[in-house]
């Protein structure tokens, strides 16, 4: 039997106990309830000051363990790591603004096309990542994904095209620098693009404009007049690497990154491509994101959503083959999974199961903006 405990206001004051079958327990000021203990908990009737230098510990669950809400709950979201609370409508926080990782690859430039001799690898795209971005409960942020250059056709002595930028907010990676061709050196890019061989195109430099950390590496060179190979592009964490006699150069590495999934390498070089009539091995694409290089067949092209640059064409059949294309690159977010993120229109992206109080959101084509809440 439970009781009630209640203050005496007459006489020489004191405390009265009395016999309560109702199994709680209720102290009382008066005839007022200030506490009621029941099964179901307590009830604090009017103000209740916490005093000393410790701490007051709220209730902890997950989303999935909230109770059915009244407003003014206040509980610590295990699955969110927020503290939040039921405004009457919905449960929220009163946090402002969250601190996210973010992974921005650009497109991977396309592969060069030579005439007598192998072209040059298409460069990476550009390759940026960091921890701590701040983002602004509300706020819109711009998200570009940028598309991969095309490799140059065949027959057109032609360097490969640059990849596309990529962009979240005010974090921009350069598009990946198209492998060089017989008549036209590679241009700069997030990483360069390999020279031509037989005396061709020139290769070019990575991490233009310059960031820090680099973006990416500089192209590899390609041989010198006759039949020789083209140079690699530049991947994120190498240059590209150099013709060797008949052998086309391997492209630069790209960099493991497993924000979204683990194992993942991008922004890769394209190998360079060779010239058959000598006996030579084509470049294979970094970290096998960039395309392969032309031998005996086309060059390939870099992979899709990881910035790898296209393989260079090679010269065959009396003719310089086509380069591969630069593969697109890709925007990665991961942030708490107490907000939620909404993807504006014009942007191909899709956000995970939460894990570990976090969810990563990879966006993989298109321009819009994104915001939370």
């Amino acid at each position: 039997m439970a009781s009630t405990i209640a203050a005496v206001t007459t006489g020489g004051g004191g405390v009265v106990t009395t016999a309560d079958a109702s199994g709680n327990l209720s102290l009382l000021s008066g005839a007022t309830t200030v506490v009621a203990v029941t099964s179901a908990g307590a009830t604090v009737t009017g103000v209740l000051a916490v005093s000393g230098t410790g701490a007051l510990t709220l209730p902890v669950g997950t989303t999935a363990q909230r109770p059915t809400p009244v407003t003014g709950m206040t509980r610590f979201n295990s699955t969110t790591s927020v503290t939040e609370y039921y405004n009457g409508t919905s449960w929220a926080s009163n946090v402002s603004a969250l601190f996210l990782e973010y992974l921005v690859v650009a497109g991977g430039g396309g592969g060069g096309c030579a005439s007598g001799g192998g072209a040059g690898g298409g460069g990476a795209g550009g390759y940026r990542t960091a921890t701590g971005f701040n983002a602004s409960i509300g706020s819109s942020y711009t998200v570009t994904v940028g598309a991969g250059g095309a490799g140059a056709g065949s027959g057109t002595a032609q360097k490969g095209v640059s990849g596309v930028d990529s962009v979240f907010s005010s974090i921009t990676s350069t598009g990946g620098a198209g492998g060089a061709g017989q008549a036209q050196a590679a241009v700069t890019g997030g990483s360069g693009g390999g020279g031509a061989g037989n005396g061709g195109g020139a290769a070019s430099n990575g991490n233009t404009p310059a960031t820090v950390p680099s973006q990416g590496n500089n192209g590899g060179a390609g041989g010198g007049s006759g039949q020789t190979a083209g140079g690699g592009g530049g991947g994120s964490a190498s240059v590209g690497v150099a013709f060797s006699g008949n052998n086309g150069g391997n492209g630069g590495t790209g960099t493991q990154n497993d924000i979204g999934t683990v194992g993942f390498f991008y922004s890769g070089g394209g190998g360079a491509g060779i010239d058959t009539r000598s006996v030579g091995t084509a470049g294979s694409g970094g970290s096998s994101i960039g395309g392969t290089g032309g031998s005996a067949t086309n060059a390939t092209a870099g992979t899709a959503n990881r910035g790898g640059g296209g393989g260079g064409g090679e010269w065959r059949l009396g003719t310089g083959q086509a380069g591969g294309a630069g593969g697109s690159g890709v925007v990665v977010l991961k942030y708490s999974a107490g907000f939620t993120i909404t993807i504006g229109a014009g942007l191909t992206g899709s956000t995970s199961a939460p894990s570990g109080g976090y969810v990563v959101t990879t966006i993989t084509a298109g321009t819009g903006n994104v915001s939370w809440a």
